[in-house]
């Protein structure tokens, strides 16, 4: 009997906090990266998170760094080696800062968030030497795809060119949208969501890809939305070595 694979277990690794202030109100911020392992054993990694020496500059908050991706996967019994699939969301620093270290893994990005980083796109040109990496293969994807079975890429420009949120299907849990920096915190994931210029590239792009999301929320009976920077929300959520299933 043939069994198609499916997700069975998604992972939530949490790397970096900090506590920024938006307005006059502190808000936690956190980052990190998704591991998602299949039925059929494949492990596939969405993002790497922030690099070690990643920082927010001069004259803002500190940065707390806890155990970096490496250290969270062999937690799980894991090598980088042992990952087979990389989902780049997209280039920013502090989602790519350990790509380079998983050599046998397919990197899998939006084609047009590629071209415009290879095209000299600012804030790509700043962590090109964690993406740009010769010899490695990449499979491009042109706008939303089911890259395997109960894992589905949603092409969400607007917080840069290109950029892709994913959608995982659990046995239990599912669906998970892990929306990644479309909505990056949930106090903005409204139809006519407010402009956060400082991070943001695209603002009528930003805002339909919201919409998407929204839609996408309440067609798929999506269970979980995680906002990837969200650090209120991460308090709650179960993280690594705990799974959703």
């Amino acid at each position: 009997m043939i069994t198609t694979p499916a997700p069975a277990r998604l992972y939530l690794l949490q790397t970096t906090t900090a506590t920024l202030s938006i307005g006059d109100q502190p808000v936690a911020w956190s980052a990190g990266c998704y591991l998602i392992q299949m039925s059929d054993g494949r492990n596939i990694l969405v993002d790497s998170g922030p690099p070690p020496a990643f920082a927010f500059g001069a004259g803002m908050p500190p940065v707390a760094h806890g155990p970096n991706v490496i250290d969270q996967i062999a937690g799980l019994g894991l090598e980088p080696s042992d990952i087979d699939i990389l989902i780049c969301s997209h280039f920013d620093i502090d989602h790519v800062g350990y790509h380079e270290a998983f050599t046998n893994a397919e990197l899998v990005v939006q084609r047009s968030h590629r071209a415009a980083a290879r095209d000299g796109h600012a804030r790509s040109a700043i962590s090109r030497p964690h993406w740009d990496l010769p010899g490695r293969q990449y499979r491009l994807i042109d706008g939303d795809a089911e890259l395997l079975p109960g894992l589905r890429l949603i092409e969400t420009s607007g917080h840069v060119p290109g950029h892709q949120s994913v959608l995982v299907r659990l046995p239990t849990t599912s669906p998970v949208l892990l929306a990644i920096d479309a909505v990056a915190m949930a106090f903005v994931f409204t139809p006519e969501r407010p402009p956060m210029p400082w991070l943001d590239e695209d603002q009528p792009a930003l805002v339909a890809s919201t919409r998407k999301l929204i839609d996408l929320v309440a067609t798929d009976d999506v269970a979980l939305v995680v906002f990837h920077h969200d650090g209120a929300q991460w308090e709650r959520l179960k993280l690594a070595p705990v799974w959703y299933d």
